[in-house]
């Protein structure tokens, strides 16, 4: 396991090209571009203002800066320099901007959420969408590009309005079943659509591309309901995560709970591996090297850790949340399928320092991995069943069936990972601090071991 020099980046807007030539980092109101093999500066682009957003086109080929204080958006090309474009949306604001699946449309949601604007680079041509719902997630493609999903908000009720994206016409529109629907997400296949209420109404609903309602799933009545909703990459499965702290499974031939994973705080009769990452300060030095010598970024104030398996029972740090703060920390806000759909990764907020891992296969507990700082972020290797996590220390963490392995960044001056991306190879992770950013090479001819 190698790692790259220190680069700059703001706001954590660092992003590889889709077919993972290239990374693109923006540093306040310049966006570089990099080779990823050797990270050498291949363009540099100067915007008008601070970026806030930055995203690739689908084909590598563009690369849209969003700056949403001044309601603008700039196009850069990697392929003509000289070219670029420029989207001014006025007095009506900009809180989003997005490519469409093809490469050649960018979508921009104004202020208010009053319209969605389809600006087309090869016809400048431009297409409005109404009534856009200011929600959680109120827009998805689907997985091959053909369609767009979007939530609607007229007279007081939720609509879907289904979009073919070759010209943008309107293939389906239909009243949901929700309260006050919260988001929406197509199936990796492309043939459902998921639906579900805010957090006040457990209702998740299904969809099929024609609109027609193929069932309706409600765990329980009370309380707070759905916090976290994911897909497997099959579309097998359709996990839900609750604020009631359990994750429940729904198979997609009946669209019935076939298991339900639970958090408790103590763990045992089970046969799932108990990771606990343990710190040590490094030997004491000699009394006779001074103080002055010594510098904050020296490894001797630094703690380095490991994991070890811990023998049942062993009880799960957890928070009590306060009833009394909104958006109370409580329930299970991520969820995460490994690529080949074998194993799913959940944090349950009120116990933050835990991940757990569930083997698909079994339908039960296969690791929990407990930090001693609450887990930041993790994802899974692109190609293999393999976890990335940071807590907002100077450590990357994995996990894969064979074990665990807890690496310090080597890095002088503390460089604290506060998220990361995969390279779509698999072949390495961009560990994302508060203003910089480095690669962690992966060694892709062993296995990770514990």
């Amino acid at each position: 396991m190698n790692f790259s020099e220190v680069f700059k980046q703001s706001n954590q807007l660092c992003k590889v090209s889709p077919d993972g030539k290239y990374l693109a980092t923006c540093v306040q109101y310049r966006l570089v571009v990099r080779d990823v093999s050797s990270l050498q500066i291949l363009q540099l682009y100067t915007c008008l203002d601070q970026i806030s957003h930055m995203d690739w086109s689908s084909d590598s080929l563009f690369i849209l800066c969003a700056m949403y204080k001044r309601g603008l958006v700039q196009v850069w090309s990697l392929e003509q320099p000289d070219w670029h474009c420029k989207i001014d949306e006025g007095s009506i604001g900009l809180v989003s901007s997005r490519w469409s699946p093809d490469g050649r449309h960018i979508l921009n949601t104004t202020e208010f959420h009053l319209r969605i604007t389809v600006w087309s680079l090869c016809t400048k041509a431009v297409s409005y969408i109404k009534y856009p719902k200011a929600c959680q997630k109120g827009i998805d493609f689907s997985r091959d590009g053909c369609y767009l999903a979007l939530a609607e908000r007229r007279d007081c009720k939720d609509y879907v309005s289904i979009f073919v994206c070759d010209d943008w016409h309107l293939l389906r529109h239909f009243e949901t079943e929700t309260q006050d629907l919260a988001g929406l997400e197509w199936s990796p296949n492309g043939c459902v659509l998921a639906v579900w209420d805010s957090c006040l109404e457990y209702k998740v609903l299904l969809y099929s591309l024609d609109g027609r309602l193929l069932s309706t799933y409600s765990a329980y009545e009370w309380s707070l309901g759905v916090k976290s909703v994911s897909w497997s990459p099959s579309s097998q499965f359709l996990a839900i995560g609750s604020y009631d702290e359990k994750v429940r499974i729904l198979n997609h031939i009946t669209w019935k709970k076939i298991v339900q994973f639970e958090h408790p705080a103590a763990i045992d009769n089970t046969k799932a591996t108990v990771y606990k990452e343990v710190e040590r300060r490094p030997a004491v030095v000699s009394e006779e090297l001074s103080l002055h010598n010594i510098t904050m970024g020296s490894t001797l104030f630094n703690t380095q850790s490991k994991y070890e398996i811990c023998s049942l029972p062993v009880q799960i740090p957890v928070v009590k949340p306060d009833p009394d703060r909104a958006n109370p920390k409580i329930g299970v806000s991520v969820l995460a399928f490994s690529s080949d759909s074998r194993y799913l990764a959940t944090k349950n907020d009120n116990m933050a320092t835990a991940v757990w891992v569930w083997d698909m296969q079994k339908m039960s507990l296969e690791a929990v991995l407990e930090h001693t700082s609450a887990v930041r972020c993790f994802l899974w290797d692109p190609r293999r069943p393999r976890l990335a996590l940071c807590t907002g220390n100077s450590k990357l963490y994995l996990w894969s069936p064979g074990g665990c392995v807890s690496v310090q960044v080597p890095v002088e001056g503390g460089f604290q990972v506060q998220s990361l991306n995969w390279h779509c190879s698999g072949d390495s992770v961009i560990l994302l601090g508060k203003e910089q950013l480095c690669l962690c090479y992966m060694d892709t001819d062993q296995e990770e071991n514990s």
